[in-house]
């Protein structure tokens, strides 16, 4: 049969285009985080993240609970069906948690050394799906080998002052999860549900049904969440109700216990009790211990005996509840005197061992009084690599004592965490304790100043990085990958970075209003308005009032520059951001509260300096108006907080006496939050815009 010519011809362009030049396929920027220990990459496979819909069990394990990017997972009936792979081997050459991932051409094999280790075989490979999809382009052909450095890396959730919505806690488990953090140290106190002593639990708390349903879905995803609750000092969520305050070791101030007396550990067991029944997965049992001094009450015993007896008391608790606790360090060593080396950068090596030589006696007087059961928790915040820090951790570990490091987050930051999210001294405390051989590191994140959580998002991907990877990123790289995963690829570069050039406004903010450092002391101090926010321009003296706070009207004006430019880039990266929206609309509330402030003064300067009685009657409503501007402010912050955050506490709870001032412990409400802003809207009100009101009318 003759083939006409026309269909030849369309038969010989098909076949052309069959064996001509192929579209080259593309592959895109993967990041994964935390970076694992070997990581190869040979080529690109066939494989996009839309083709990857089957799985298949190599020895029938379970499969892990998967996350966004793989969820819709089905399982083939066949090996070769199958575009994942995957098994666990307790054979496998690496540590626990270890696992291999290989892409090949059109197939993915995921091996766990364990099912923590397939779990985050997973995780990985999600990061790699999600890139992939989010790019539109192929997979690599590549081979992982990964393992975690420390075995324990865990952060601290802080929620003596206030709770998060719950469902919060189950996406932050998610998130942790995703990178590779495996446990949480709940800071507890008033919020659980007790039942043994109803009356200390804060209407809001968590019953301690819900606190077992957040472990059960935490252990799901290799997180173990054990408690922190507060012992011998620090207890004050106790201590200030009527019901326990002969319990105090000094009868007028409700932040210690006393150690002496045999109901103090009845009440302290029964709360530890109830804290290990809401957190059943648990290994640890944190018992606080910090930041003490009790007066012994006339036995004729030292502060240091006196809590050496109530440590082994309560660490022989912890053992009997099958619990492993863990114990704050510094009291020991503030009593022997070798505690302010490990914050001194100055200090020589000589001079250290100086002052250990002449005061070890004290600590080696009560050797035999320390417990050998205790992990002895060695926080430093900001000074890790000194000298004395590794000093007093070795003097531990050397008299056969288990030691673990605690880093921060978060401390006393107001409004968001400071020096670049602390990751310099994240990640010298992770290094050092990989250096060291020690099996974990914590991660605080205090309320105390209590920040939005979100904020803390930079510095726990830090730790979880070098945590788990060591030091292979460095902090720059860390905020390149931090910007990849929780916006988008396309806004890792430097271009898109904002949260650096924040912080300097933020701490130029929290006094701004104010004379001296004074936010903290606002609400303590019943003359605050008059004594601590700043003066009010005089309106027989034009002029004088700009000229005393020259400086700070200059920072101003640098500052709101600042903020303008970092208000442009949020809205940016708002508009091409993939995830991350709620952290970025928490960023925008700081912004925008810290440019209120800022413009508060500038337009309180051009009050002052207004020449004319015409100008400044015009200077005089923009000041009027800032009332309702600050109104709309609170408003919109409010709202976004609140979207995850419980602003206020129950109407009944009763505020201790605040011996720390933590801001977030002085107020029912969300005042103090905005207290100096508060207090500056109303001298204002009092002592120019109704006085002038007055002068008007009589003239």
């Amino acid at each position: 049969m003759k083939i006409p010519k026309i269909v030849a011809y369309l038969l010989l362009i098909i076949l052309l285009k069959a064996c001509g030049p192929q579209k080259e396929k593309k592959t895109g920027d993967f990041a994964v985080l935390p970076a694992p220990q070997e990581f190869t990459v040979t080529g690109i496979s066939d494989l996009k993240a839309d083709q990857i819909r089957l799985f298949f069990p190599e020895n029938n394990d379970s499969l892990p609970v998967l996350g966004d990017a793989l969820y819709k997972l089905s399982e083939a009936n066949q090996k070769s069906d199958a575009q994942i792979i995957y098994g666990i081997d307790k054979n496998l050459d690496v540590p626990a948690e270890g696992y291999f991932l290989t892409i090949h051409e059109d197939q993915i094999t995921l091996t766990g050394k364990d099912q923590a280790g397939l779990f985050y075989a997973f995780k990985t490979l999600e990061q790699l799906v999600s890139d992939a999809k989010e790019q539109n382009v192929y997979l690599p052909n590549c081979s992982i080998k990964d393992f975690p450095l420390l075995s324990y890396r865990s952060i601290h959730l802080d929620v003596k002052h206030h709770l998060e919505k719950t469902e919060y806690y189950y996406q932050l488990i998610d998130k942790l999860a995703s990178y590779k953090v495996n446990a949480i140290i709940a800071e507890v106190e008033d919020k659980i549900q007790f039942e043994r002593h109803p009356k200390i639990a804060s209407a809001d708390a968590l019953s301690k049904k819900e606190w077992q349903k957040l472990s059960a879905y935490a252990k799901e995803r290799n997180i173990e969440i054990s408690p922190l609750m507060q012992g011998l000092g620090h207890s004050s969520f106790v201590l200030k109700h009527d019901e326990y305050k002969h319990l105090r070791d000094d009868l007028t101030s409700d932040w210690a216990y006393n150690p002496l007396d045999p109901e103090t550990y009845k009440v302290q067991f029964d709360l530890y009790e109830e804290a290990i029944e809401a957190t059943p997965n648990g290994k640890y049992l944190h018992i606080g211990g910090d930041e003490v001094h009790t007066t012994g009450r006339g036995s004729g015993k030292s502060a240091l005996e006196l809590q050496l007896q109530w440590l082994g008391k309560v660490c022989q608790f912890a053992e009997d509840h099958n619990r492993i606790p863990i114990f704050w360090d510094d009291m020991p060593l503030k009593h022997a005197e070798v505690y302010s080396p490990m914050f001194d950068t100055e200090i020589t090596k000589e001079e250290v061992d100086e002052i250990w030589k002449e005061n070890e006696h004290k600590l080696i007087e009560f050797l035999d009084q320390f417990p050998k059961n205790c992990i002895y928790m060695r926080w430093n915040y900001h000074t890790p690599e000194t000298y004395g820090n590794s000093k007093a951790m070795d003097w531990f570990s050397d008299n056969g004592f288990q030691v673990m490091g605690a880093t921060a987050g978060q401390t006393r930051w107001v409004l968001m965490p400071q020096r670049e999210s602390n990751i310099d001294n994240i990640k010298s405390f992770a290094l050092s304790s990989i250096e060291s051989g020690l099996d974990g590191l914590l991660l605080t994140l205090w309320d105390d100043d209590s920040p939005h959580f979100e904020l803390y998002m930079r510095g726990i991907l830090a730790f979880a990085e070098y945590t788990w990877a060591g030091d292979q990123r460095s902090k720059d790289e860390i905020k390149k990958v931090y910007r990849h995963r929780e916006y988008a690829n396309a806004l890792s570069s430097e271009k898109y970075a904002f949260i650096d050039q924040l912080e300097t406004p933020v701490a130029q903010w929290k006094n701004l209003l104010l004379e001296g450092n004074s936010r903290n002391y606002l609400m303590s101090d019943s003359n605050a308005k008059d004594k601590l926010v700043m003066e009010m321009p005089d309106i027989n003296k034009p002029g004088e009032w700009s000229k005393k706070y020259a400086e700070r009207i200059e920072e101003a004006k640098t500052v709101l520059a600042i903020s303008d430019t970092i208000d442009t880039r949020i809205t940016e990266i708002k508009n091409k951001a993939l995830r991350g929206l709620h952290n970025l609309e928490v960023y925008e509330q700081v912004n925008n509260l810290v440019q209120f402030s800022n413009n508060a003064l500038l337009k309180l300067a051009s009050y002052d300096q207004a020449t004319d009685k015409l100008k400044r009657q015009e200077k005089l409503a923009e000041l009027s108006n800032l009332k309702e501007q600050f109104q709309e402010l609170r408003a919109g912050l409010e709202a976004v907080y609140g979207k995850t955050r419980i602003l206020t506490k129950p109407d009944n709870y009763i505020l201790d006496q605040d011996h720390h001032v933590h801001l977030a412990n002085q107020s029912l409400s969300f005042d103090w939050q905005f207290y100096a802003e508060l207090l500056f809207l109303q001298k204002l009100e009092e002592n120019i815009i109704e006085k002038v009101a007055l002068t008007d009318i009589k003239d």
